[in-house]
């Protein structure tokens, strides 16, 4: 009778003790499960929130060595790209960034610099045996209207010289000289041979393209003036100087043209170009082109003129456009009408 007592004491102690246990193990894996929620949430937040945030510095002005090494602090990365600017001293120096100094940013982020690559000429070229037009055509390539030009041509100094007419001579600054900054160019500029001289042609009876030949051929400047005329071509009728004269290179020789008579509708109008140009230091190149109302334009004639006044025979379809144009720069045009 003990002997069941005591075993019916045992296993209700054994069911209240296990009943217990089981609790502590319940709040144990309840209070287990908070903490590991918790400290999920603490990962997740830290994963959202991401890199720490700087701000950029201002970086504008520095050398680029020194703006890499304020950003590697910052633990900020540069995305450079280079340009030419007009200051020889920008070489190597922040001109922009983004995004600008001040702005918070996170760490890693690329930050965008535009860094000079100095000018676009640092040294003084050998300009000895160019053409005057083509240093000043040069030039204009280098140093856009926008941008400040370090090399300023001076007026140039002509003398005579056995070199063609407009032959660079010699030059002040000289070659390989650094540019620190804007800079004025002194050239010595040939006019050609002194004294030189050329025989006058004979140009009576020639037809306009036999003319316009002879203008190109020689170091004369021919003057025309016109005539009416029963022929139907236009013709030199009559000349100034008589052939066979010796003249001084690009003396004025007179040509009369003899003018045909008006024809149909469609007839070729005849007539004489005439401009007024300012007077060169030496010939330069000067060219008459025609631009028909329909069709492409065509070269009329090309020579070379001193300046003052000019004339150009021509022979062209009505309303006809004649540009004239002087190294290549227009400076005069007309319509040809019937009453030109």
């Amino acid at each position: 009778m003990n002997e069941n007592k005591s075993s019916k004491f045992t296993i209700r102690g054994a069911a209240e003790k296990l009943s217990e246990n089981g609790w502590t193990f319940f709040f144990f894996a309840l209070i287990m499960i908070v903490l590991m929620g918790c400290i999920t949430l603490a990962v997740f937040f830290t994963a959202v929130k991401g890199e720490e945030e700087v701000m950029v510095p201002q970086l504008i002005g520095k050398d680029l060595t020194e703006a890499l090494l304020e950003m590697q602090v910052k633990e900020l990365y540069p995305r450079v790209s280079l340009r030419y600017s007009e200051n020889p001293e920008d070489k190597n120096k922040v001109l922009a960034q983004s995004p600008a100094g001040g702005a918070i940013v996170k760490a890693g982020k690329r930050i965008n610099l535009t860094v000079s690559r100095g000018t676009v000429v640092d040294k003084v070229e050998d300009f000895s045996g160019w053409n005057l037009e083509d240093v000043r055509s040069h030039l204009k390539t280098l140093f856009t209207a926008g941008s400040k030009a370090l090399i300023v041509l001076a007026e140039p100094l002509y003398e005579y010289n056995s070199a063609a007419p407009g032959t660079v001579l010699t030059q002040d600054p000289v070659p390989g000289t650094t540019i620190s900054d804007q800079i004025t160019m002194h050239l010595v500029v040939s006019r050609g041979p002194a004294n030189e001289t050329v025989t006058v042609p004979n140009c009576v009876g020639l037809g306009l393209n036999d003319v316009y030949a002879q203008m190109a051929a020689n170091k004369l400047v021919f003057d025309f003036d016109s005539t009416a005329s029963e022929e139907k071509s236009m013709k030199v009728s009559m000349q100034s100087v008589p052939a066979g004269t010796s003249k001084e290179t690009y003396a004025r020789v007179n040509l009369t043209m003899a003018l045909p008579e008006a024809g149909g509708f469609n007839a070729p109008i005849s007539g004489i170009f005439s401009a007024k140009l300012p007077d060169y230091p030496f010939p330069l190149d000067v060219r008459l082109e025609a631009m028909p109302a329909n069709g492409a334009a065509y070269k009329l004639v090309t020579f070379k003129h001193p300046g003052g006044n000019l004339s150009i025979p021509y022979s062209v379809a009505k309303n006809t456009v004649l540009i004239l144009y002087v190294q290549n720069s227009e400076v005069a045009q007309i319509t040809v009408k019937s009453e030109n």
